[in-house]
């Protein structure tokens, strides 16, 4: 499967004392609105565009849409420029492809634990599988680092940029010198998405792949 296919799915010392003062009360913000944010946060959705940078330039761009639900339900759809799915039902996780015809399926707990989509969509605290670092402000965001404790997350760091207690974009670095910029946008907190958004049929034909 190609990389267009693949579902990821991100600060200087300062000088002046004074600065520096402001600096520290803005990044202290951004942990507290992350925290915040999946404290009272128990469902939404929203528009999201991703995407993937190689050597500065944008290799790939797509958007689309997301909900989630805790605990474990989640639905990310690509509409443009193909189509995808991303279903987690609590139990199982389903990945659609509908140019392939082809869905995967994974366990949750086996495909969730470790990913960016943990911090915003899981159930865990986040501090559990990643280690949280505040930075400075930036693109008028305020912003938090988050470190894989795993040696297996198959990405290097995230960076997580928040505005009036919301994520609005999210920045994830792989090994490979690539980062995915996704941002986040039209969100609606604790919206109690329709529960037919969670779940998944493979369709009829469909190739499907996993367990």
């Amino acid at each position: 499967m190609n990389g267009r296919r693949r579902f990821v799915a991100v600060l200087p010392m300062v000088a002046a004392l004074a600065l520096g003062v402001a600096s520290t009360v803005a990044r202290a913000a951004a942990l507290a609105q992350l925290r915040a944010f999946l404290a009272d946060t128990r469902s939404a959705r929203g528009e999201f565009t991703q995407k993937v940078l190689r050597d500065g330039s944008v290799a790939e761009s797509m958007s689309g849409d997301f909900a989630f639900a805790r605990p474990g339900r989640f639905r990310w759809e690509v509409r443009k420029p193909f189509e995808q799915l991303l279903v987690a039902d609590g139990q199982r996780l389903w990945f659609y492809d509908k140019d392939l015809n082809q869905v995967t399926v994974r366990q949750l707990s086996d495909a969730l634990a470790s990913t960016p989509a943990a911090i915003l969509f899981g159930d865990a605290d986040p501090e559990r599988d990643f280690r949280l670092r505040e930075l400075a402000q930036r693109d008028g965001l305020e912003w938090v680092e988050a470190l894989p404790r795993s040696k297996e997350a198959g990405f290097e760091r995230i960076a997580l940029g928040m505005r009036d207690g919301l994520p609005v974009s999210m920045e994830v670095a792989d090994a490979f010198g690539r980062t995915t910029v996704f941002g986040f946008g039209a969100i609606a907190r604790n919206a109690s998405p329709a529960p037919e958004l969670f779940r998944f049929v493979p369709p009829k034909g469909a190739d499907v792949v996993g367990q």
